[in-house]
């Protein structure tokens, strides 16, 4: 097999965090084209559509059981130079999260309504929330594939190809979103079902393009005879990696489910101002994300290869450069957001809410800043536990807590949920921080050496 890309101690951040960044960034234009799309058609439609997103995100927080394993075991047998086992883990990761994605795509669909209902979504937002998940939540099983696609080649070190694969999704996107809201099209009337053909469209597309480079630059194979004896050691092995991972993602989800029936029991207004509030939000945390999921793979290749000083120093320096930037980026989107959040809406409620939203926002990256650089590290080096059994500790002890204090008891609407998760976010943070400064992680690297 062809080793085209080697990741070391020397190898640069930037290399591997600029091109995830841009991947992410314009992963993040897509929603928000989305979003601005469908505002101008219609806000219900917004605030079904995110309602019915965030149910999803759930399920492709499951998938990352095994897409997580991928990125954790795939880098440190890659760093302890084990090529001979990876054939047969690329096929394993993907198979398998395919027979997933497909079992939980069918069981979305046959339980929407119940989902929903849940959420507490009104009765004007239900009829396009319906539509969009028998499309999108049907062919869920694309993006399982697709996570586990994009963690081998990036692990590979091909981390432009993600780059290059969103500028597609987002032309595919935009121009089906075109077609069906205001183009051609717009006499059938789809709306989101529209919206939702063009994102299956693009994800369909994403996942083919994604095989096809695995098999151009040479990085290995698929093949079922390699599952012949089933590799079922190494699959446990991958649950036991990814379980807690997803387990804590899944947590957090869920919390947010919790979070976001609070802010539906606040009216529409909230509803959508949480969604804009999100969509300029995620903006200000995409540099610290790639950076932390960039030092997630160089920790990973470092602690395979018995170089555990040298991960723990680059984590640290990490921190240090995306930290003071994720402050400026989140402050500046404050600042700006009583003009940028207008690209969305002119209803002036809407705005005034999602302003102390932005504010709050600042103190709450931080926190997350913190978190995802040491938990992507924890769990890169083997250190999967305790990442779960803290996030399920602060998450519902203060994020769910304090959100419905601050946000229901006291007040404070949507910006009072959101300090909830600040609190969250922050304490979670000191915490993980404490736990890698400690070197509890040191040891816990799960490549079998050779004999």
């Amino acid at each position: 097999m062809e080793q085209n890309k080697v990741i070391t101690e020397k190898t640069s951040l930037f290399i591997l965090a600029g091109p995830m960044f841009l991947e992410m960034f314009l992963n993040i234009l897509l929603n928000n084209v989305d979003t601005l799309m469908l505002s101008r058609y219609s806000e219900n439609a917004v605030g079904a559509v995110g309602n019915a997103n965030q149910v999803m995100n759930l399920l492709i927080l499951m998938f990352g059981i095994i897409s997580t394993a991928t990125a954790v075991v795939v880098a440190q047998y890659l760093g302890a130079k084990r090529y001979d086992k990876m054939n047969m883990i690329y096929t394993l990761v993907l198979i398998v999260n395919f027979v997933f994605g497909f079992v939980l795509s069918m069981l979305l669909v046959l339980a929407k309504r119940p989902c929903m209902g849940l959420l507490h979504v009104s009765g004007e937002m239900m009829p396009d929330a319906i539509s969009y998940i028998n499309l999108v939540g049907g062919f869920l099983f694309l993006q399982a594939c697709y996570n586990v696609m994009n963690q081998i080649l990036r692990c590979n070190g091909h981390t432009k190809v993600g780059m290059y694969i969103s500028v597609v999704m987002n032309l595919i996107n935009i121009v089906g979103n075109y077609i069906f809201l205001y183009g051609p099209l717009k006499h059938l009337n789809f709306g989101v079902t529209g919206v939702a053909i063009s994102t299956v469209t693009a994800r369909a597309f994403a996942l083919f393009i994604a095989i096809f480079v695995f098999y151009r630059s040479g990085i290995g194979r698929f093949s079922l005879k390699l599952l012949i004896p089933f590799p079922g050691k190494m699959l446990l092995q991958m649950i036991r990696i990814g379980l807690p991972s997803a387990g804590e993602s899944m947590s957090y989800n869920l919390y947010q489910l919790v979070l976001l029936s609070f802010v539906n029991s606040m009216g529409n207004d909230a509803v959508n101002a949480r969604i804009y509030c999100n969509s300029l939000i995620s903006f200000a945390n995409v540099f610290s994300n790639s950076v932390a999921m960039a030092t997630q793979i160089v920790t990973g290749h470092l602690v395979g290869a018995g170089n555990e000083d040298g991960a723990y120093k680059r984590v640290m320096d990490s921190l240090k450069m995306s930290l003071p930037i994720t402050i400026a980026l989140a402050g500046i989107n404050w600042i700006l957001s009583p003009y940028t959040l207008r690209l969305f809406t002119d209803n002036e409620r809407i705005i005034e809410i999602a302003f102390y939203v932005m504010l709050v926002d600042i103190v709450l990256e931080i926190g997350r800043c913190m978190n995802m650089t040491f938990v992507c590290s924890l769990k890169a080096a083997g250190d999967y536990v305790f990442p779960l059994l803290v996030g399920l500790l602060t998450m519902w002890g203060l994020g769910a807590t304090g959100g419905y204090l601050f946000g229901i008891v006291g007040g404070l609407g949507v910006a009072g949920v959101f300090m909830g998760t600040a609190a969250d976010e922050c304490i979670r943070g000191f915490i993980v921080m404490h736990r890698w400064r400690s070197g509890k992680w040191r040891g816990k690297s799960i490549v079998e050496k050779r004999q």
